[in-house]
């Protein structure tokens, strides 16, 4: 789902003195802003290439984004791109299997893409690195003398979230053989997330809590290198007094939004949820009311639930800003997640009520008001959507309150700290 892509803001001028190099490596291209990993790889990106020329390496896992290579060109002294064949790195994971290993390793892992990065290294003399997700970590781990080699460099990771704990939920979800092959990534993950913080010089996540859980697992010794890093929202953009584009999925009725990418496990599972729960309670009352799912690449489950009555599912659009904007509620049933929802943080900077769960709110911490209604009991869930269907709240403090807290410059503000100065190292 594009967000009409925001124009991109020039960087400072650094022709006085040239940039320490610094090697970036993402698991996904961090462009278009268009879905919650992207939204935060890109906003750090950015932020780190105003002190930093960034040498960029990603995979590409969805044809869509290729024309977007060159919106990254101001941001990058170079780029290394590699296109991901989502079936065959499946295939590739399964040799997790016979490692021992998580299986999320092989899924990233490119021979293509670690002598990228050897070279890299050496030709730019990069002594600072950046990665972006646990499963780009390899790349600067090594074995034997190439080790000691990477032990050199001053390597930050941002985790993002606590992924093992999201494979410990979903275990908690399954039975018998899908039960036993989550919790083996689960254990698995925990043990390579707990080796990389050992290893790296700092461990980001996107959230106090997120952090704060994190460091509750890890060796004393490891506890000080451990921070959360806010995820923030681009207030220029999700801004209510700007004209959206028209839409033309955007319903004509009454409706409630749930916006995300639709092939994430989480958010499939908070639709279908919704849709089985609290829907047809608001339907028993206000039969004509809409549901829209909002996002792309639906997933099979997902795009089976237009059949019924009441729901729209759009698949990827223009700008979701719309679907959003000229909601009369924006939901988040969220009952997997882990980290910060970007949904939840749009929605309110757009000053929109969220009906969300607590597991949708962590990380955000906003007081429950009029805007904010958190709650996750089915019929508690339904009574509030039907109240926002009939009557819209007139004063809300929604955006107020994210231009207070979650911006991007506020949020990631402390980021260059976790680097040392470049006087440091002559």
């Amino acid at each position: 789902m594009s967000r009409d892509v925001t124009p991109l803001n020039s960087l400072p001028d650094t022709s006085s003195a040239p940039k320490e190099p610094l090697l970036f490596l993402c698991h996904r291209i961090p462009f278009p802003p268009n879905k919650g990993d992207k939204i935060r790889s890109f906003n750090i990106l950015k932020k780190l290439s105003e002190r930093y020329d960034i040498h960029l390496g990603c995979f590409i896992d969805d044809a869509f984004d290729k024309q977007y290579l060159a919106s990254l060109d101001k941001y990058c002294a170079s780029i290394l791109h590699l296109n991901q064949h989502k079936t065959l790195a499946k295939i590739k994971a399964l040799s997790g299997f016979f490692t021992h290993k998580p299986i999320t390793l092989p899924y990233y892992f490119d021979k293509r893409m670690q002598q990228w990065t050897n070279r890299s290294i050496a030709q730019h003399k990069i002594k600072k690195v950046f990665m972006y997700s646990s499963s780009m970590a390899q790349y600067v781990q090594g074995k034997g003398c190439q080790r000691d080699e990477y032990e050199s460099l001053e390597r930050v990771i941002d985790f993002v979230d606590v992924d093992s704990d999201k494979w410990r939920q979903y275990a908690n979800k399954k039975t018998g053989l899908a039960r036993w092959f989550f919790n083996r990534e689960y254990k698995l993950l925990a043990q390579e997330e707990s080796a990389i913080c050992a290893q790296f010089t700092h461990s980001l996540f996107v959230s106090h809590d997120e952090a704060k859980l994190f460091r509750a697992k890890q060796a004393p010794e490891q506890q000080a290198k451990i921070h959360g890093v806010l995820n923030g929202v681009d207030i220029n953009f999700f801004n209510p007094q700007l004209s959206f584009s028209e839409e033309k999925l955007v319903p004509k009725v009454p409706f409630i939004s749930f916006t995300g990418a639709m092939d994430y496990w989480a958010n499939i599972d908070a639709v279908l949820w919704f849709v089985e729960h609290v829907w047809p309670l608001v339907l028993a009352q206000k039969p004509d009311a809409i549901f829209c799912i909002v996002g792309g690449s639906p997933s099979r489950d997902i795009s089976a639930l237009a059949k019924n009555k009441g729901i729209v599912v759009t698949g990827r659009v223009h700008d979701i800003r719309p679907f959003i904007a000229k909601a009369h509620g924006v939901v988040a049933p969220l009952q997997i997640a882990r980290g910060i929802q970007n949904k939840v943080l749009e929605a309110m900077s757009l000053n929109k009520t969220i009906i969300v769960t607590s597991m949708g709110m962590e990380g955000i911490n906003a007081e429950e008001s009029e805007g904010v209604i958190i709650t996750d009991d089915k019929n508690t869930y339904a009574q509030a959507c039907l109240k926002l269907l009939t009557n819209q709240p007139r004063l809300l403090m929604n955006r107020q309150w994210i231009v207070e807290h979650f911006t991007w410059q506020q949020t990631l503000a402390p980021l260059i700290n976790y680097f040392s100065n470049r006087e440091d190292n002559l």
